[in-house]
């Protein structure tokens, strides 16, 4: 299966959609990774603290002659926010994954009441030009932090990845990202415990195209040049996740389904504005 690219300002493309990789851990991970990698998948999405950087990278390894294709993505946490930390997490996620680079590496959450992420950026830089990572973006950051990074290191990053649901579709934030070249990757796409999935306009919709209500979802990501990063283990899911780039909303499908919004849309009430991790 043949998957769109999308391209950043700088010239980086990233597949259309990728896996999400929470939860995948240990052999049953490697092999569900592997799975999703003979299945078309080609950006795989980890984390520092998702704990699965080895499992990420062994199926990575073990892709034969598709690995050159295969984008790793790892995230700092903001526990290593600090300029000399962040440079040896990076260096362990190297190791970790077996690889000799990590393609894609984001700073996870801005923890801006800790007021590190432009050192935790400089560091990023930095292991880029060391080799350590090739491609450098971000994880939850919202336009002031994004415009006080590139003001103080003149460097943009070539990804932001948010929460984007039909429940929370971020328009404002999809236009400015769109205005600075910078690629959005969406986290829990589907949404996650609710009932996204059954709500009569989704639902109402697959009917029309003989889909189902998940990969409508991800249709109406893919129609806003969103990339979304759903996770699924079972080979079936994955496959069925991944068959969307046939599916063309209409305009008026993809506004009823953005009109679904709600002020109160995220998850978990994670306002990047005052939430930390760590």
């Amino acid at each position: 299966m043949t998957i769109p690219h999308l391209t950043a300002a700088d010239g980086t493309a990233l597949p259309a959609i990728g896996l999400g990789t929470y939860q995948l851990n240990g052999s049953a991970g490697v092999d569900a990774i592997g799975h999703a990698i003979r299945a078309g998948y080609r950006l795989l999405d980890s984390a520092v603290n998702y704990e699965n950087e080895g499992a990420v990278g062994r199926a990575a390894r073990s892709a034969g002659d598709v690995r050159d294709e295969v984008i790793v993505t790892s995230k700092l946490p903001g526990r290593h926010h600090r300029y000399d930390e962040a440079l040896t997490t990076i260096e362990e996620s190297v190791f970790r994954t077996g690889l000799d680079h990590v393609d894609l590496y984001l700073i996870h959450w801005p923890n801006p009441k800790e007021d590190l992420y432009v050192q935790a950026w400089r560091a990023l830089i930095e292991a880029r030009e060391r080799g350590l990572v090739r491609h450098i973006g971000l994880s939850n950051f919202l336009p002031e932090h994004i415009e006080r990074l590139v003001a103080e290191t003149g460097v943009a990053p070539v990804v932001n990845q948010i929460e984007v649901h039909p429940y929370f579709p971020q328009q404002e934030a999809l236009d400015y990202h769109r205005e600075q070249g910078i690629l959005v990757q969406g986290w829990s796409p589907l949404g996650h415990g609710n009932d996204l999935k059954r709500h009569p306009v989704i639902v109402e919709i697959a009917n029309a195209h003989g889909v189902s209500p998940a990969q409508t979802i991800l249709a109406w990501h893919v129609a806003r040049q969103v990339i979304p990063l759903p996770k699924a283990a079972s080979p079936q899911r994955q496959v069925e996740n991944l068959d969307v780039f046939g599916i063309t909303l209409t305009d008026a499908q993809v506004e009823a389904i953005t009109a679904l919004g709600r002020p109160d849309g995220r998850l978990s009430d994670q306002d990047p504005a005052v939430y930390e991790e760590f």
